[in-house]
């Protein structure tokens, strides 16, 4: 790993596998880290994740590691949801908040031990985290650099990692975590992931990763394994409904306009909000919320035609009442869907909207004003993605 102070962008641990894999060279910056945008095609990579399986490096997200006897009372004073009730080897998605009950971003908790927590999260905030820390006997770490992570995403992920040698990783429930002997190590292994299908992220030492890398793709040469950039995972988690800080959110600490940043109800995450717990950060500003009201709704359109409606504008009637954040037409759903705020009272599932989007054909800008509805939710969601045993395709 290169010292961040001797060159302007890092690279991943599995770096030499993913350069070798991109043949179009299209990269992007991820906090600070070089990430394949696309190594052939998107199209090819989002095929690749729903019909065997795709591989993403997913190194760059950055890891806190949380330790010591308050650990776990840390974390419940930090996050929305009840930390007390995570089981050893279990994960759990959720968000955090500041005072005023304003999402500062959303992220999953591995429980690794009895005071042993990791959370991984879109934004870096230690400064944030260690002023929080004050009066709580709790080791708290950034371990980014200290552990690459891969998605490996798609049904047959589960067949790839059987050939490997990984016995009873079918028996492994969603959120769940376990452990294999790799090489003179051990590699961790979660069933989570951001593609809505079977699928398991690896956490390994970056001294394996390589290494790893290799074995994998040995063992899933037959099951139709490639490598996939965030362009198709991008896809990907739009068609299952999940939602990206920074696209469909801003995230509080950095909101510059006030109004800007939203609430978990604001973002259909209030079931993410435990009031059991007597104290965590924005409580008192989420009960509130919760009696009166939201100011805006989060919902998903199924957005008549198949033109994406990027940055559109949402109207109800002459009424603007919203814009679009995320946008795509997902190929297996066969729908053209969208994610948008909206003012909280056009947010109900079933009001039909209006799009007005904008694209070029012939080299003449066309606007068209798509009828839109509002829809539960994602509209992939297989079986399997939940199906213990995992299945074996």
């Amino acid at each position: 790993m290169i010292p961040h102070n001797e060159t302007m962008i890092l690279e991943t641990p599995f770096h030499s596998r993913c350069l070798a894999a991109c043949e179009i060279n299209l990269w992007e910056d991820w906090k600070g880290y070089r990430s394949a945008a696309a190594y052939t095609s998107m199209e090819q990579e989002y095929f690749a994740v729903r019909s065997n399986t795709g591989v993403i490096d997913i190194s760059p997200m950055i890891k806190y590691r949380f330790t010591g006897p308050d650990s776990c009372a840390y974390l419940n004073r930090l996050v929305t949801r009840d930390v007390s009730k995570l089981a050893i080897n279990r994960v759990a998605y959720t968000v955090w908040c500041d005072d005023n009950g304003q999402v500062m971003d959303d992220g999953t908790i591995f429980r690794l031990g009895e005071n042993d927590y990791r959370l991984c999260a879109y934004a870096r905030c230690l400064d944030w985290l260690m002023w929080s820390a004050e009066g709580f006997d709790v080791t708290i770490v950034d371990e980014t650099a200290e552990v690459a992570a891969l998605a490996v995403q798609g049904p047959t992920s589960c067949a790839v990692f059987k050939d490997m040698g990984f016995e009873g990783i079918e028996n492994l429930k969603p959120f769940g975590m376990t452990y294999y002997p790799f090489e003179n190590s051990q590699v961790m292994i979660s069933r989570t992931g951001f593609t809505g299908d079977l699928g398991y992220e690896i956490w390994i030492e970056p001294d394996l990763a390589e290494a790893f890398w290799d074995a994998m793709f040995e063992a899933g040469k037959l099951r139709g394994i490639r490598a996939a950039g965030s362009a198709a995972l991008d896809m990907l988690r739009t068609e299952t409904g999940f939602l990206q800080a920074g696209v469909d959110f801003i995230p509080a600490e950095e909101a510059i306009r006030t109004g800007r940043s939203r609430s978990p109800f604001e973002l259909g995450l209030g079931w993410l909000v435990s009031f059991d717990k007597p104290v965590f950060n924005g409580r008192k500003a989420l009960l509130k919320e919760k009696k009166e009201g939201s100011r805006y709704a989060f919902v998903y359109l199924d957005v008549e035609g198949n033109k994406p409606a990027e940055s559109a504008f949402i109207y109800s009637g002459n009424k603007e009442v919203g814009t679009v954040t995320t946008a795509a037409w997902c190929p297996t759903a066969k729908t053209n869907v969208a994610f948008a705020q909206v003012d909280a009272r056009y947010g109900k599932v079933g009001q039909e909207l209006k799009a007005e989007i904008y694209y070029e054909r012939e080299l003449k800008w066309t606007r068209v004003m798509a009828k839109c509805k509002v829809i539960e939710g994602a509209v992939f969601n297989p079986p399997r993605r939940r199906q213990t045993p995992a299945p074996d395709f």
